[in-house]
Parts: C-alpha cells; sequence; structure tokens
C-alpha cells in the first residue's frame, strides 16, 4: 500500500462527501440581542456585521453569560458539485459551547441545548426544494466561566431512511468507505489494493444525474461487500446513558429538574423505540423521583421488571473515593444495595462512576464484598500525561481480590453520539487494545442529563442497515461485561507464577498486551488531572471527616447503649436511633459527591453542602449524648469525695487501649480518675 493509494482514497472520500454536505461557518452575521417576542422572519442581514472566525473557525465571544444572535439565510441551490439536491432531506449540524443555546428557523423554535447537550442535527426540511430559503437565528449564551463559541456549522442533505430498504446518497457512501478503509488499514491492510481498484470505477462524470450516481455506486458497494464480510463479525453493544452530576455548575434543585425531564424523556422514547436500553445509578435520585414523582418512579420500576432499564453504581451517589474513609464506601453501598434491593428486587453486580477523580487501590476488595462483580469508569481517559493502557483488565487490590474492570469510552464533552466515523476510530483502538470485537457505546447526553435522543437512535438504526458497519444491539452493562469477562477466563495457576506476563505491576513497564488473557493490574487508578482539587475548599474536607468520625462513634455508643439497657432500654428509642443514624449518614454520603466533597463546584453548591452537613452534625452528635448518658448511667460511681464533686466519664470509642492525654475543664483545682476496674489513672492540674 503506498502514500499515492492513501491520497486516492482520501480525495475520493472527500469529493464524495462534498456533493451533500456543505461547510458554512463562514456566513454567519453577528446581530445585536433581539427581544424573543419580535418577529424573527424579517431580519435584515446587510444591517449586520459579518462575523470572524478565529484559527479554529470558532465565533468565539466572551464568557460571563454574555448574549451572542448568529443570524444566516440559507437558500437551497439546485446541486452541490453537480448533485442534484431535490427531495433530500435537509439538516443543519451545529456543535456550540454555550450555556444555553436555541435555534431558531424561519422564526420558529427548533432546538434548544446548553453546555453539555451541545451538538444537534436540525431538521430544517425533509423536501427539500431548489431555490427555498430559510432564515437561521441561533442565541446562543456564553458560560459564566468560559469564553462561548459555535463551534462547527454546516448542512448535510441525505436520502429519506426512515423506511426499511436502505437509500444511499455520496456522503452516506463516503462514510461507508470511510469505515471500511479504517477497518483494512488496521486488520487487513493487504486488501486496501482492492478498495482502490473499486474507487477507481466511481463515475464522477454522471454526478448531475442522481439515478445514474446512485446506480454507479451501488454497484462499487456490491464489489466491495467481500472486503466487509469481517466488519459484520463485529458489534456495537449500546446502552443508553445520562450521567447527571448531582451538583456542579448548578445546585441540587436544578438537578432534580433535570432529573425528571431525562427520565421522562427515555420513558417516551422506549415507548417508540421497544429495543432501547437505558442505565442510571444514584439511588439518591431514584429516591427523590420516588417521594416526588411516583408516577416517573413507578414506569421506572417496570422498566426494570422488563429489563431495559438498568439501575447500576450500588453507591448511594457517585462519590469522591480518595478522600473518603473505607466506612464511608461500605456505607455507600451498603446503602445503595439496600435501596436497589427494596425498590427493584435486586442488588447490582456493577459498580459505575465514571467520572470519580481516580481511585484507591483497596477498592476491588469492597466492592467485591457488597456483591459487586463489575468495576467500570472512563475517567482515565481523562490523563493528560500517560495514556492509561488498558480497556479492559483485573484489577486486583492488595489483598488479592480481583475484579473485572472496564474502562467505558471517553466521553470528554459529557456527549456520546451514534456518529458512525467517531464510533468506527473507538472500536479500531478498542479491539487493537483488547482484541475484542464486542464494543461498549454509551450513546446520550450527560453530566447535565438528557440521554439518548431520537436522532442518535435513528442514526443508530441506519447504519444498523449497512453492510460496512459492525452490527448494533442494545443490551445491558450486565450482559455484556458476563460476555467479554468470559472471553479470556482468568487462569489461577498463571496467576501464582512470578513472572507471569499478564500479572501488571506498573503500567508503565508494559508495552503490549497478549490477546490470550486479560492484564492484571496492581496498583490504584490514578488520574493525572484535577490534582488540585484536594486542596480547595478545605472546609468540605474538614467537615467530611469530622461527620465520619462522629457517625461511628454515634453508632457505636448507641449500639453499646442498647446492650447494656436490655432491662430498662426503651425499643423505640433504638429504633429512633437507627434511623437518625441512617439519615445523618445519607446527608453525609450526598455530600462525598464527586464535585461536591472534591470542591469543584460553583459557590452556590458549597453554601447548600455546608447546610447538610450541620445537619449532620447536629444529629450525630445528639446520638453520641443521648448514647453516652444512657450508658452513663450504669456505671457505678464510687463515693464522692465531697458534696460538690461532679462525675466527669471519659468514653474510648476505639477498639484498643489507647495511651493519649485527656484534657478537660474543671472548676476546682482538685480530681480524681480512675480507670473501669478502679484503678487510680496518673492526673495533673495545670492553670
Amino acid at each position: 500500500m503506498t502514500n499515492s493509494d492513501l491520497i486516492i482514497i482520501e480525495n475520493a472520500i472527500a469529493r464524495l462527501r462534498a456533493q451533500t454536505q456543505l461547510d458554512i461557518q463562514d456566513n454567519w452575521y453577528c446581530c445585536p440581542e433581539f427581544n424573543l417576542n419580535q418577529d424573527l422572519t424579517v431580519i435584515n442581514l446587510s444591517n449586520n456585521q459579518k462575523a470572524e472566525l478565529n484559527d479554529k473557525r470558532y465565533l468565539v465571544f466572551p464568557q460571563g453569560r454574555q448574549v451572542r444572535w448568529l443570524v444566516q439565510k440559507i437558500t437551497i441551490p439546485h446541486s452541490l458539485r453537480e448533485y442534484p439536491l431535490s427531495g433530500l432531506i435537509l439538516r443543519l449540524v451545529l456543535t456550540w459551547w454555550a450555556e444555553n443555546a436555541q435555534i431558531f428557523i424561519n422564526g420558529q423554535l427548533v432546538q434548544e441545548g446548553d453546555l453539555f447537550d451541545s451538538s444537534a442535527r436540525v431538521l430544517i426540511t425533509n423536501n427539500a426544494i431548489p431555490g427555498q430559503e430559510f432564515l437561521v437565528a441561533i442565541r446562543l449564551v456564553s458560560p459564566n466561566h468560559d469564553i462561548g463559541a459555535l463551534m462547527r456549522s454546516r448542512l448535510v442533505y441525505e436520502k429519506d431512511n426512515s423506511e426499511l430498504e436502505l437509500q444511499i446518497d455520496p456522503g452516506f457512501v463516503a462514510d461507508e468507505l470511510t469505515i471500511l478503509s479504517k477497518y483494512l488499514a488496521k486488520f487487513e491492510p493487504e486488501k486496501l489494493p482492492i478498495l482502490v481498484s473499486a474507487i477507481h470505477k466511481i463515475n464522477w462524470s454522471s454526478l448531475h444525474r442522481a439515478d445514474q450516481t446512485t446506480k454507479n455506486l451501488y454497484h462499487i458497494r456490491q464489489s466491495l461487500l467481500p472486503l466487509a464480510k469481517n466488519i459484520k463479525q463485529r458489534k456495537f453493544n449500546l446502552l443508553g446513558h445520562a450521567h447527571l452530576d448531582m451538583a456542579w455548575l448548578w445546585t441540587t434543585a436544578e438537578t432534580y429538574e433535570v432529573a425528571q425531564r431525562t427520565f421522562q424523556s427515555v420513558l417516551n422514547l422506549q415507548q417508540d423505540y421497544p429495543t432501547l436500553t437505558f442505565c442510571h445509578t444514584s439511588p439518591a435520585l431514584y429516591q427523590w423521583i420516588e417521594e416526588n414523582r411516583p408516577d416517573i418512579f413507578t414506569a421506572i420500576q417496570n422498566t426494570v421488571k422488563q429489563g431495559i432499564w438498568e439501575a447500576l453504581g450500588g453507591m448511594w451517589i457517585e462519590p469522591e473515593v480518595n478522600i473518603v474513609s473505607g466506612e464511608s464506601i461500605i456505607r455507600q453501598l451498603l446503602y445503595g444495595q439496600k435501596y436497589l434491593t427494596e425498590k427493584f428486587g435486586t442488588t447490582t453486580r456493577v459498580a459505575w462512576l465514571p467520572d470519580s477523580f481516580g481511585f484507591p487501590w483497596q477498592l476491588p476488595q469492597l466492592l467485591k464484598q457488597c456483591g459487586i462483580d463489575y468495576f467500570v469508569t472512563g475517567k482515565l481517559h481523562w490523563n493528560d500525561t500517560t495514556k492509561f493502557p488498558y480497556g479492559c483488565f483485573w484489577w486486583e487490590s492488595p489483598d488479592g481480590t480481583k475484579l473485572f474492570t472496564l474502562m467505558s469510552p471517553p466521553n470528554v464533552t459529557g456527549v456520546m453520539d451514534t456518529n458512525p466515523i467517531t464510533m468506527t476510530n473507538y472500536a479500531v483502538e478498542w479491539e487493537s487494545q483488547t482484541g475484542l470485537q464486542d464494543i461498549f457505546w454509551l450513546p446520550g447526553v450527560g453530566d447535565h442529563g438528557g440521554g439518548p435522543t431520537r436522532d442518535m437512535l435513528d442514526v443508530a438504526a441506519l447504519w444498523q442497515k449497512s453492510p460496512f458497519f459492525p452490527e448494533i444491539e442494545f443490551t445491558t452493562a450486565t450482559e455484556y461485561l458476563d460476555n467479554i469477562s468470559q472471553k479470556y477466563p482468568l487462569k489461577t495457576q498463571d496467576l501464582n507464577a512470578p513472572d507471569s506476563p499478564s500479572k501488571i505491576t506498573n503500567i508503565s513497564t508494559i508495552n503490549s498486551i497478549s490477546h490470550s488473557s486479560f492484564p492484571i493490574h496492581n496498583s490504584e487508578l490514578y488520574l493525572e488531572l484535577h490534582r488540585g482539587c484536594y486542596t480547595t475548599h478545605a472546609e468540605q474536607k474538614r467537615f467530611n471527616r469530622y461527620c465520619e468520625n462522629l457517625l461511628y462513634q454515634a453508632e457505636l455508643f448507641a449500639t453499646l447503649a442498647t446492650l447494656t439497657n436490655r432491662n430498662n432500654h426503651n425499643k423505640e428509642q433504638f429504633v429512633s436511633w437507627q434511623k437518625q443514624i441512617e439519615k445523618a449518614w445519607k446527608k453525609v454520603l450526598f455530600n462525598q459527591f464527586h464535585d461536591i466533597l472534591p470542591g469543584t463546584s460553583i459557590p452556590e453548591v458549597f453554601t447548600e453542602a455546608n447546610q447538610e452537613w450541620t445537619e449532620a452534625i447536629t444529629i450525630g452528635e445528639r446520638v453520641l449524648n443521648q448514647s453516652l448518658n444512657a450508658i452513663s448511667s450504669l456505671i457505678k460511681l464510687p463515693q464522692p469525695p465531697n458534696p460538690g464533686a461532679k462525675p466527669i466519664v471519659v468514653f474510648n470509642a476505639l477498639n484498643w487501649t489507647r495511651s493519649q492525654i485527656v484534657s478537660i475543664s474543671i472548676e476546682q483545682k482538685y480530681c480524681q480518675v480512675y480507670d473501669l476496674e478502679n484503678n487510680p489513672i496518673p492526673f495533673q492540674i495545670t492553670d
């Protein structure tokens, strides 16, 4: 395969794509801010200034929730590069970086988005008529913390593929040839000359005749079908997803509002797309939906029973796991799995932390002991220095516990669509890395919720029809992980060998992976990014550690109070303590969310969090004091040395003897100190 052959392939693909796609980023006009109630169909572009692109071809405007209106008139031509456009569907493909985005066509609002729902394929017309005009206006609001931008805008003409039979056009074939060339170049380069020969048969002179072009491209595709045979042996396993940060650039009130819209959107889509499966974590969020939108919650329960909605994660929320104690991780799992069992009938086997900032080495041990078989994250794709080398591996904790771990597809922007080229690029890298031809893909808008869109599902259905694209099937995370984890079973005898090639102790020392077994990783999963979060908002770290210690002591002494007061103890008091401790723990667990505890949210989030910390402390200290008083009431004290003496009891919350100085304030310069066996303990009175 020569460089000239590669150039032939690339040029042909670009030429085909140019028949139906047009970049219009140069054509926008900047307009003054309009009143949304005014008529947007009569904008005079000649009175406005042409928008200027920067070096990246972005239209950029200042940060701080500044508003920018961009307008242009689109006139449908008879053809693009000679290819007739009449009767085709016309879409406007946009990508923006804005806190809020609104797209108007001929004065009608047709699409909205935000910082994370940041791209769209907007339908302009499903029947292109040459000479027809459309006035497109976009209202963008820049983020408070960053500049705003319109990053991409292009027109795409395409055939109507709503029916079962696949209708091809030059742009669609260009994508098919791109996919085929990528697979051949990586896995069967010796067959690329066949592709070049087929490309030479494209009849460029007949482009002005749509029927002749279609017939010519159809015959070329038929001749290439033998090359695509192996592609169809591969499969994309799709699972709809909507990562939703409990708080970040918004407070929890907005989270709850977004969650309702996201969940209702998914439920509606599942009515029209019955094969759509969807997953979501966070029992804390499910509980809020249960209490505030029981109609949505009942519908979710029904879809869980049907197997098309998967409740994952097992933790109360998706927490920060480096700062918190081991007890906190256990509590996350305890309350999370308990809720899933009570409301959905089963625990989950999949821990799901796609956005937390790194993971401690002991995590496999803790997860495994709480019923977890698999761990999924994609965060290490964010590494700023070292590319994490594994797509899936056995993660071994210091005690020897091994947990099958998956790196989910990279999702830096919060959006994972069903663009076939994006999916192919990932699939080729995944297979090269793991040897697996089963690919996991999570279509949906995330970070600020949203989930899969109708267009994502339609595009996926379209490419399922193509013989040049892997099979597409919706699944669940559990089914997918069960499948791939059995491809190369963990061999105990290999692991015992000190020089086992599958034993990984340092990711920098291993340059290749044997596809006969999955590697074993013996270390933490360190994220080379977000390092500064561990030194910001120190009050959050202080609150967290104080609450962890406090609630441990409150529960310990409440239990001891119950055991030591069996004869006189009020059972209702013990039940009350249990409920109060769980309530306090859930407040703490919520504040351990990976954008609250690390200190990466907006100020309003921490105002809210501090109130929750304070309420947890109030509950914990109340239970602790009540239980200590209950225990103290049973201690037989010696006769007071004088009538004004006051007894003071010191409790040790640890399960071993401590050598530690305890300081207390006393009113008189006299005291006596004894242990439980009435043995005197040294003390000193100071000013």
